[in-house]
């Protein structure tokens, strides 16, 4: 089914602009953890708020399979990068709110297991992307996930992670933090802002036990002594549009 025919779930219409990006998503926990609000502002660029929900800020560690990777050529014509095709990538992601109110992402470290996606990914999208040594393995309906930063701030990731096989409440949690279609980021001295779109979640319960949980730590935070909220996903398919300035961007 194409997404860019269904836009009613979106906040805000859909970009006038072509599309530059498309890529296929699948396995996907997202795991969230609430902190202090001002531990997360603290970190953020100056421009974007913190947005929270019940009082606190949110962090997200969110691994998957990213695949069927196309840049958009001429028209609506596609092309796959070869090297860059199917490979894992993690993120580390909190939730803002632009000048004028817009609710989206902010990336804190996405890594990934292909050299060439995170040099795409950085030129193109002034992403905070990172080279990893990543494995995914399925046993089961269970995935094995591992990660282990390369030449750079260490970070390491393990975890194990299946879906409860039922659908997750439909409430306000869950739309706050998996209903973004825009992703803010620091890039060149400047924030950045960046438009997504894919069909609405279709998220599973989930349970993961976590090996090992590197990625907020690197970057100063403390996670509290409480459970996650864990959902997952079993794919989706999204398109993205080259990043803007705060002047010119979401349009």
């Amino acid at each position: 089914m194409d997404s860019s025919v269904h836009t009613a779930h979106r906040p805000w219409p859909m970009p006038q602009r072509p599309w530059r990006l498309r890529q296929r998503w699948s396995r996907l926990l997202f795991a969230h953890w609430p902190v202090p609000a001002e531990a997360v502002q603290q970190r953020l660029p100056r421009g974007l708020r913190v947005d929270t929900f019940d009082g606190w800020a949110w962090l997200g560690v969110v691994p998957f399979l990213m695949d069927q990777v196309r840049f958009r050529t001429i028209g609506e014509h596609a092309l796959g990068v070869p090297t860059a095709r199917a490979f894992p990538e993690l993120n580390l992601r909190t939730y803002v709110l632009a000048p004028d109110g817009r609710a989206g992402v902010y990336f804190f470290s996405l890594d990934a297991g292909s050299l060439l996606a995170v040099t795409g990914a950085r030129v193109a999208f002034g992403l905070p992307y990172f080279w990893a040594r990543m494995r995914m393995q399925q046993q089961g309906s269970t995935t094995h996930y591992t990660s282990r930063r390369l030449l750079s701030r260490p970070a390491e990731f393990a975890a194990s992670y299946r879906s409860l096989g039922t659908e997750s409440p439909q409430d306000d949690l869950r739309r706050f933090l998996t209903g973004r279609y825009a992703f803010f980021n620091r890039y060149l001295g400047r924030v950045w802002a960046g438009e997504i779109h894919h069909l609405p979640w279709q998220l599973e319960n989930a349970e993961a036990e976590f090996q090992h949980n590197g990625l907020p730590g690197a970057f100063g935070f403390t996670l509290p002594d409480r459970p996650p909220v864990l959902h997952y996903a079993a794919e989706v398919h999204m398109q993205a549009w080259t990043i803007r300035p705060f002047a010119t961007s979401l349009r």
